[in-house]
């Protein structure tokens, strides 16, 4: 990864515009956040949320203009006719432990798709399982995966891997975790199977540069979604939607190795690609007899050539659900220096997923608290599970998100209020009026839509 940055601009503000893994990567994949493209929640199993049909994907504008798709490991999101890869090499026609985190077997995909005899120009999409927990699918591999692949009896083999195991006493807990030996140990298994990614990324960089491409490629690496802990993952604190991001263009070298500030979201990842292929975004509407579609995200390429002086200084969020039982809707709106969280559901307990829940991380805070011990956080149980219809924070006084201002700081309250309303209204928000209130948009309502008064309190 340091390789890559070396040839990169590292966006040290970057953020995911949802906390959970295939609403992000909807949002990833379309540049509408999720409650616009209509990925709510989880598409596997039984969770089995979609994009709308009506929706125009990446893959599916690039295709039509001309431009080889493809696509390996993970994927998560549906419908196929609203994703269509030319190739596609996922957990949907391959073993989700060999496709996700088997980084040669992965390297052998992505050279197979460089290697077509096909000179059409290319998006390929590489989708890592890791840094994903894995205990509650296969707890034999440990609580992160880590040791799928290392050569143990039973654990198979990956030969492209060198396994690099981490002490718990030395990784580094993040502030919005507790500082416990259950934590550190959860941590220093997630450390291996970052390296196991990182180690991936070496090797599809050696395909790149093997298959004379090196030079005329765009290459951006994220993530989806905050780590699964307490704080982060299905979160829209910092800890919940902060990504790393590194853009790296051949055609800008002027700014590789350097840091920029903006703030970025990825939904910026849509219009960048079709900056970078020189494509326009159709015209379209999802739903008949609705405004078209307007993408809110921006291109990143200008950030390559120079840094902004003005602008980029503030970001959006929108979260429904993780697993189908999870509904905790909140929407967010962040500045530099100020983050206002709307949560819809506040009455009620904010969820706990099951891979989360059966961790040794969240079973030693639940244990503690049961026991009545020390839990060595900033936050009780109680006060993660409820939560205010409001949260107002200073994000950099208070990186912790501790101290609602909602109450104090009327005025601003006020402002980023608006500015939320104004970002659901642009993106059709169906939750806009929620929840005291209901849209009506259709009928006599039709051109004047209105947000009717429930009068239950809220």
């Amino acid at each position: 990864m340091n390789r890559l940055a070396k040839r990169s601009v590292v966006f040290k503000q970057a953020y995911a515009s949802v906390s959970s893994c295939s609403p992000s990567r909807s949002a990833i994949l379309t540049g509408l956040p999720q409650h616009q493209n209509g990925m709510y929640g989880l598409h596997h199993d039984v969770h089995h949320f979609n994009s709308f049909d009506g929706v125009k994907s990446l893959p599916f504008i690039l295709g039509n203009n001309g431009i080889r798709t493809g696509i390996v490991g993970k994927k998560h999101v549906g419908p196929e006719a609203v994703y269509p890869f030319d190739y596609a090499e996922t957990e949907e026609n391959n073993p989700t432990l060999q496709v996700g985190r088997n980084i040669t077997f992965m390297k052998q995909l992505v050279n197979k798709f460089l290697n077509q005899n096909d000179s059409r120009p290319f998006f390929l999409y590489i989708g890592f399982h890791d840094p994903h927990r894995g205990y509650h699918s296969q707890p034999k591999y440990g609580a992160f995966a880590e040791k799928f692949g290392n050569g143990d009896p039973g654990m198979g083999l990956i030969p492209d891997w060198k396994p690099i195991n981490y002490q718990p006493d030395d990784v580094v807990v993040p502030y919005f975790l507790p500082d416990t030996p259950a934590v550190r140990a959860d941590i220093a298994a997630q450390y291996t199977t970052i390296s196991r990614m990182d180690q991936g990324i070496g090797l599809f960089l050696n395909e790149l540069k093997a298959s004379g491409h090196m030079d005329d490629t765009l290459i951006i690496y994220t993530s989806d979604n905050g780590i699964p802990f307490q704080n982060g993952r299905t979160n829209l604190f910092d800890s919940g939607i902060a990504e790393p991001m590194l853009v790296s263009s051949p055609l800008h070298m002027q700014r590789w190795g350097q840091t920029t500030e903006v703030m970025s979201s990825l939904v910026d990842i849509v219009p960048t690609v079709l900056d970078w292929y020189g494509i326009q975004y159709p015209t379209y509407s999802i739903f008949k007899h609705r405004p078209a579609v307007k993408l809110t995200g921006k291109s990143l390429l200008p950030v390559l050539q120079q840094e902004p002086k003005t602008g980029w200084d503030v970001v959006y969020a929108s979260h429904n659900l993780h697993e189908v039982t999870m509904y905790y809707p909140m929407r967010v709106v962040r500045t530099r220096q100020f983050k206002l969280i709307h949560n819809l559901n506040h009455k009620m307990p904010f969820p706990i997923d099951q891979d989360f829940y059966v961790s040794q991380s969240f079973q030693d805070l639940l244990n503690r608290t049961r026991a009545g011990q020390k839990t060595h956080w900033y936050k009780t149980l109680q006060d993660y599970y409820y939560r205010d219809q409001w949260e107002l924070y200073d994000v950099v006084n208070d990186p912790g998100e501790v101290e609602n201002l909602a109450q104090t700081y009327r005025k601003l309250f006020g402002e980023l209020k608006d500015a939320l309303l104004a970002w659901q209204n642009v993106t059709a928000d169906p939750w806009i009026c929620a929840p005291s209130a209901v849209l009506e948009n259709s009928g006599v309502y039709k051109d004047n839509p209105q947000c009717l008064s429930m009068d239950n309190g809220l």
